[in-house]
């Protein structure tokens, strides 16, 4: 008996993003160790926990497939882009990532609806929401170092600046839990 409950194409499309969801794991090990190599410690430490996040939403693909009786289907990765050549190419990078991601995320929105597949639109919601908190995140990365001087940033103000990243929350503040009181 066939217990697939995924169109092919729609099993294609979400091993797609799975694989894409590696690749992003790949890009902030990259940057991570860039930053290290670099002496920004705090840095690399917020992006080697981001890869971690990345591979975890790789998984939670690779399990949806599975749970809708489709196989997932490993990929060859691409090589990360070339080590940024400052800070500031290293945060643009990150924002330009999680926004090519974000709309990776919204085609499958998209096949979902099309092919009235609710389940697959109902697990899609997550990462809609994760992509909102993403760009938030990284957005927050530029204004903090444009904040600090941007590449003209003086040493104090990088330490500083990698000691705040070191210690940063992983989820940034999102927009639909904000109050008068919590803005």
């Amino acid at each position: 008996m066939n217990t697939k409950r995924l169109s092919d194409s729609m099993e294609k499309a979400l091993s797609d993003q799975m694989n894409k969801e590696i690749h992003a794991a790949h890009v902030f090990l990259s940057y991570g160790i860039w930053a290290d190599d670099k002496g920004y410690q705090g840095i690399a430490k917020f992006l080697y926990r981001h890869a971690q996040e990345e591979r975890n939403h790789s998984i939670k693909f690779m399990e949806y497939i599975l749970n809708r009786g489709g196989k997932p289907k490993l990929e060859a990765i691409p090589a990360p882009l070339p080590d940024p050549e400052s800070l500031t190419a290293c945060f643009d990078g990150i924002f330009k990532h999680e926004v090519d991601n974000t709309t990776s995320i919204y085609h499958l929105v998209d096949k979902s609806m099309e092919e009235k597949d609710w389940a697959t639109w109902n697990f899609m919601q997550w990462f809609v929401k994760e992509q909102i908190e993403e760009e938030t995140l990284a957005q927050d990365l530029i204004d903090k170092l444009k904040i600090a001087g941007g590449d003209r940033a003086t040493d104090e103000s990088l330490f500083t600046l990698d000691k705040t990243l070191a210690q940063a929350p992983d989820e940034a503040s999102m927009a639909q839990d904000a109050t008068g009181d919590n803005p």
